[in-house]
Parts: structure tokens; C-alpha cells; sequence
């Protein structure tokens, strides 16, 4: 057992609270109870001598009533006294019998990026009536909002359209986490996809995890998801779809591989208001007849697969001893939401000085990449090795690994079953509404009244960026040590994983609209190194893992890295922290120096900032702004805010024609000029300012004058 204070908070006011209202868990301590022997609770009769209490139990032996205390109860979730909690549904949604199952496999060797011939071409669908339709699942329609869950959801057979006589393939997801809405064949081989948006609401179309069944090998199949909504995805930068064949799981020991040719991310015309989604087109053969095969956008984690895990920690009686697993709340849909108290049993007070370190995970159900990081980081600090002794010797850790299990359970993208982001929740007060963040905020408030906790880290996917990187928090106008301080954490881990982490790419501010995140909330409460870390769905573009995919173990990898890194950063031997202290100050004095990039850097810029424009207007991932490279804002002291001026058409284009060169400009100078006008037109004083710093003085001097 961990020291008292650590009990307190096991409990944290909230545990009490959920299991009083659990009727699954109350009607199995009776049954247990009345199995023993005629049992009542003191508060079922009316005697002045008892207290009205549940917990006193009044056991009838030899002809008397004799009180006890009630067992304690089980607040685990897990236990090897009884299965696993039962997931729970919409009662309307519709799931068929049976489990899916995969293997675990790491490909031998990295998987290439695709490499667009181009070739590729954009099929576009026009609506027909003699098309077929072979899946269709209509359920998530039933209801305009979240009414009520049932364990299994509704077990009503969902008939295909179509014959499976004939070579059509069959289609389903009616199964955890799975996500399809519709297909329609539209020729002998080829299948119009649409995905279904999370529940409750019409958006996040990104998750994609079917089956297919009914295959003929040697066939050239095309897929064609046609409403994604995001401008920018890694399809177009050489991400492919992962496949896995039953077949191959069971002949060859085969798991989940990246596979498709052809693969083309387009936008399509434009539908009756005016917008445009985008489709996926790619084309794959099916390696064996009759098989039973998976088409997902990451490897599938799903609830079950952690309850699983879960399971086998509270069976282990050497990891148990010092892992204790407890129901932080219920979810919306009366799902568990664990936390994991990581330390070891100390009973000195010596403990009372241990800090604390906090992760979190799934906040977003669809970025599955953050539990193979998750269950990777658990792998390594619930293992034998010293240093993980040591972490667990120097610090307490509180693991909440699936923040949104309703949303994992039913294949949403990124919302709850509310149709909100959680991550945008952290300072609500619905906790009814949030239960999940609502109760960490508190369980995490609770602690640093107890202890410093000293990181917070919430794991997220990424959707539009390669590598893995991080976003803290802090700003230019605070102070210079304490910024500079927040960013040695991720300094030390891209130098701990040089292929896979890419500094270059992390973030240190804070945005107005990513106030409700638990990044931003937990840093405000006074975490002062609070970060979420993002993972590429795709793969790396650094050093040896450069233009290949990322796997399994590459993600799990990250998770002792982060505990190599976290060693890194406490160790009494202060000199990795000043080293990496001062090589941050050179960093800042060279990114304030004004210079001209060489060709590299301004396809990279060009890259970046398109990137980021035609994202604006569609959301983010976790915690990236929608908004310009704000933390490119190096010249905010040289350019006084002024109120904008909008300039007539013909006052634009005098300021293009001044900075046009009248020779055509070639090389670096005629990019140069590109950008100048691009920020000219838009007339985005924030973008002028981000990227004022590479480009001619001219346009500085524009600024000044708008």
C-alpha cells in the first residue's frame, strides 16, 4: 500500500461517489453477501442503538442479529475475481456478436512512404441510382442526442442489399471503435466509401476501421473514401492505408502492414452550399480467396484492449504491488475511466516529498497512436529494469490512459458522446456533461495541494505534420528563463530519439482558443512544464527512419524514451540541464538574427505556411493553432500595432507592381518575391509580422505604413 496521502488520493471525493450510484457493482456485493448468510444493512431497520449506515452489515447467527463492517469494495475496475466491465453503447447503435481480434507484429524491416508516380487519377462519382449499395448503417441517426447506453448497445441484424454469392465484396463495422457509414459499387471493382461523422454531430469524417470479406485474390480493387474534410492530410505526403488479412495473421504470423497504390488525396467539386470535401482514392489485391480482411487510418487500440491490459497488471502480484488501478469516474455512457497511481510502497515520510508526474491519453478517440505510446511508456515503468526502479523509487505517477472511452468504443474521430471536444473542456463545470476531464482536473488540483508536480503530458495523434513533437506553453513576454526552462523537457528527448522526435517542430505559446485544453489549464494551475506531445499517423523525415512509416514499436518506443528523458532532466548531475539550457539561449539569439534562408528553408516555409492556411478554416489537431506560426513572433517589438487600413484594389496592386522585379526572378530572390506578394494580397498583418524576418526590408516598411 502507498503512504496515506496517496490513499486520499485513490478516492479524491469521487470514487465514492460514482460506485454509490453503480448498480452493476451494488448488485454484485449483495449477491456475494446473501450467498453467505441472511444479511441487513443498518440503516433497513429503525433501532436507536445502530448508526443509518450501508457499511454496517447485521448478520443473523444463532437466533441474534450480529453487526460487521461490509467487505471493502472493489475500486479497481479490474480484478481477477470477476470479468471485465462490459462496454456499453448507445442503445441504439447497432453491434454485431463476436470479437475481433488482432495479432501483434512488427513488420522486419520500415515501411516506405508512398512515392506518387503521377499517374494517379481523381475519380469523382456522380450521384446514380443504379449504383449499388452494399453497407449501409443508418443506427447513428436514430437519435439527435445521447439518450442512454446498453451493455452490447441493440443486437438487431443489419441485412446486406446485396446477394454474397456473387464477387461483391462484403463490407462491415458494426464493431468496436469500427467507423463506416456507407458503400456503393460503382463498378465491378471498384467502391465509393463514406465514412460516418462522430456521433451527435456531422463533422470529424478521419477515422476510417472496416472489414471486408468475400475477396478474390489477384483482383486490382479501387476504394475511394469521397468526405474527409481536412484541406491537408499526410495522404498527400505518402501516408498509405494499413490492411490486415486473417489469412496471413494465421499462416504467416502477419499483422497489420501499409499497403495501396495509386493513393491520391484530392478536394472534390463542390456540393449544393458551397463547400468541398475530399476523398481518398487508393488500389491494393487482396493476397488470398474468401478472406477476412481490415482496412484501418492508424492501429486500432481499442477499450477492450485496455481493459485487457489493465487486467493482466492487476493479475501480476509483482506489478500490482506497486501499479494500483482505480475507477476515476463513469463516463457519460456508465463506461470506466481508469487512473493508474505508478510508485514504490514507501512508508516513511520521505515519501511525502516525492513529486509527481501526470499522463494522460484518448482524449481524441480516433488518435490510436497515442496508446501504443501510452502502453509503451507503461511496458517500461512497470518493468524490472533499474531505471525503472529508480522512476518509481523518485516519483509518484498518476496515468489516466483512455480519457474517452464512449468515443473509442463507438469509432469516433475526436468527439464524446456529448458531440464536444474534450479537449476543449478543461474548465467546464459540467461534469456531469465532461465527467472525464472534469474529474482529472480535480484529482490533478487535489494532488499539488499534496505535492509538486513537477510534468504533465497529454499524448495526442497528428494528422497534417510527420515525426513526433511537442506544444507547451509560456510566451515571449514572460520571463526568458522560465520560457527557455519549459522547452529543456523536449530539447532532451529529440536528443534521445533523433530519428523519430523533431524539436524544430515544437511550440511554446499559448492561443486564446486552446485556453480549454489540458495543456493550457494545467499549466495555468501551475505546472510549469505541461505539454502535449503529438505523433504522426505517418512517419518520420529525420535521419535513418527518414520517408518510412512509423510502427507499433516505433510508437511504444516513445515511451521509454520519454522515461530515458525524464531521467535526463532530474538527475542530480545537473550538467545534460545546463547544457541544454545554453544551447537553447544560442537558439533564440540565432533565431533573432535577420538572414536570408537558403532554398531548403524557404520551400520548407512556403510548405509550412500553405499548410497552415488551408487548415484554418477546419479545426486543429490537439493543440496546434488554426492560426498563423505564431511562435515565429520575433518582431513584435520593432512593428507598433496600428489600426488596419484597408487598402483599395488599386493600392494593392501599385504595392505588387513596386515589388515586382521587371527581370523574372529565378532561385531563392524569385521565391522571395513570391512570398512578398502572397503576404501583400492576404494583408495578414500576423503572418507580415511571423515571417517579416526572412524576407526584404521593403515589406517591413509596408507594414509600417498600413
Amino acid at each position: 500500500m502507498l503512504e496515506d496521502s496517496e490513499q486520499e488520493d485513490y478516492s479524491d471525493g469521487t470514487i465514492s461517489e460514482e460506485d454509490e450510484s453503480d448498480e452493476d457493482t451494488f448488485v454484485k456485493f449483495v449477491s456475494e453477501d446473501l450467498h453467505r448468510s441472511a444479511l441487513l444493512t443498518a440503516d433497513s431497520i429503525s433501532y436507536p442503538s445502530f448508526p443509518r449506515t450501508t457499511q454496517i452489515l447485521l448478520e443473523y447467527r444463532l437466533g441474534r442479529w450480529v453487526p460487521r463492517l461490509r467487505e471493502p469494495r472493489d475500486l479497481y475496475g479490474v480484478s481477477s475475481s470477476g470479468p471485465l466491465s462490459p462496454t456499453r453503447w448507445p442503445y441504439h447503435c447497432e453491434v454485431i456478436d463476436g470479437k475481433v481480434q488482432h495479432i501483434d507484429w512488427t513488420p522486419p524491416y520500415s515501411e516506405p512512404m508512398y512515392i506518387p508516380t503521377g499517374l494517379e487519377i481523381e475519380p469523382l462519382y456522380p450521384n446514380s441510382k443504379e449504383d449499388t449499395v452494399v453497407y449501409l448503417a443508418e443506427d447513428a441517426y436514430k437519435e439527435p442526442y445521447f439518450m442512454y447506453s446498453r451493455v452490447g448497445g441493440t443486437r438487431t441484424s443489419l441485412k446486406q442489399p446485396v446477394d454474397n454469392c456473387d464477387n461483391t465484396l462484403m463490407f462491415e463495422a458494426r464493431f468496436e471503435s469500427g467507423n463506416l457509414q456507407k458503400v456503393v459499387k460503382v463498378a465491378e471493382y471498384e467502391y465509393q466509401l463514406t465514412l460516418r461523422p462522430d456521433l451527435f454531430t456531422s463533422r470529424h469524417t478521419q477515422w476510417y476501421y472496416f472489414q471486408v470479406t468475400n475477396t478474390q485474390a489477384g483482383i486490382v480493387y479501387r476504394f475511394t473514401i469521397i468526405n474527409f474534410t481536412k484541406p491537408a492530410s499526410l495522404y498527400s505526403r505518402g501516408m498509405r492505408p494499413l490492411f490486415y488479412s486473417e489469412k496471413e495473421a494465421k499462416a504467416h504470423k502477419i499483422g497489420w502492414q501499409r499497403i495501396g497504390d495509386q493513393i491520391k488525396y484530392y478536394r472534390n467539386n463542390p456540393e449544393q452550399d458551397g463547400r468541398h470535401s475530399f476523398s481518398l482514392t487508393w488500389t491494393f489485391q487482396f493476397p488470398h480467396n474468401k478472406d477476412t480482411c481490415y482496412f484501418a487510418h492508424c492501429y486500432p487500440y481499442t477499450y477492450t484492449n485496455l481493459q485487457e491490459y489493465l487486467s493482466s497488471i492487476s493479475n501480476d502480484p509483482v506489478r500490482s504491488t506497486f501499479c494500483k488501478i482505480r475507477v476515476l469516474c463513469h463516463t457519460i455512457a456508465r463506461n470506466m475511466v481508469y487512473v493508474l497511481t505508478i510508485a514504490t510502497p514507501l512508508k516513511t515520510a520521505d515519501s511525502r516529498k516525492q513529486k509527481a508526474v501526470i499522463l494522460t491519453a484518448r482524449v481524441h478517440p480516433g488518435e490510436t497512436n497515442s496508446s501504443w505510446i501510452m502502453k509503451g511508456f507503461l511496458d517500461f515503468i512497470l518493468g524490472d529494469s533499474s531505471d525503472a526502479q529508480l522512476l518509481r523509487d523518485t516519483f509518484i505517477f498518476k496515468v489516466v490512459p483512455m480519457l474517452n472511452p464512449d468515443g473509442v468504443i463507438v469509432g469516433n474521430y475526436r468527439c464524446s458522446l456529448a458531440g464536444r471536444d474534450l479537449n476543449r473542456n478543461y474548465t467546464s463545470l459540467l461534469k456531469e456533461l465532461f465527467p472525464s476531464v472534469w474529474y482529472t482536473r480535480n484529482m490533478i488540483r487535489r494532488l499539488m495541494e499534496k505535492r509538486e508536480v513537477i510534468l504533465y503530458c497529454d499524448l495526442h495523434g497528428h494528422s497534417r505534420k510527420e515525426n513526433i513533437f511537442m506544444y507547451g506553453c509560456g510566451g515571449g513576454d514572460r520571463c526568458k528563463a522560465l520560457y527557455l526552462q519549459q522547452q529543456i523537457f523536449p530539447l532532451m528527448l529529440s536528443k534521445n530519439c533523433p530519428d523519430k522526435f523533431s524539436f524544430s517542430a515544437c511550440k511554446f505559446n499559448v492561443q486564446k482558443n486552446k485556453e480549454g485544453t489540458g495543456r493550457v489549464v494545467m499549466w495555468k494551475m501551475g505546472i510549469r512544464n505541461s505539454f502535449t506531445m503529438e505523433a504522426t499517423f505517418c512517419g518520420s523525415a529525420l535521419g535513418k527512419k527518414r520517408g518510412t512509416h512509423f510502427n507499433t514499436k516505433d510508437l511504444e518506443s516513445m515511451g521509454y524514451h520519454f522515461c530515458d528523458s525524464l531521467l535526463d532532466y532530474c538527475d542530480p548531475d545537473r550538467t545534460k540541464y545546463y547544457q541544454c539550457l545554453k544551447e537553447l539561449e544560442e537558439m533564440k539569439k540565432h533565431t533573432n538574427l535577420e538572414k536570408v534562408p537558403d532554398d531548403s528553408a524557404i520551400n520548407t516555409c512556403m510548405k509550412e505556411i500553405t499548410l497552415e492556411l488551408e487548415s484554418s478554416s477546419q479545426g486543429s489537431d490537439s493543440s496546434e493553432s488554426s492560426d498563423s506560426q505564431t511562435y515565429l513572433l520575433k518582431l513584435t517589438s520593432q512593428i507598433k500595432t496600428k489600426i488596419k487600413h484597408l487598402k483599395t484594389k488599386k493600392e494593392r496592386n501599385a504595392a505588387i507592381k513596386c515589388h515586382q522585379n521587371p527581370r523574372k526572378e529565378q532561385g531563392v530572390q524569385g521565391q522571395m518575391h513570391q512570398m512578398i506578394i502572397y503576404l501583400i494580397m492576404s494583408e495578414d498583418s500576423s503572418l507580415i509580422k511571423s515571417w517579416g524576418k526572412y524576407l526584404d526590408k521593403p515589406l517591413l516598411g509596408f507594414q509600417k505604413d498600413t
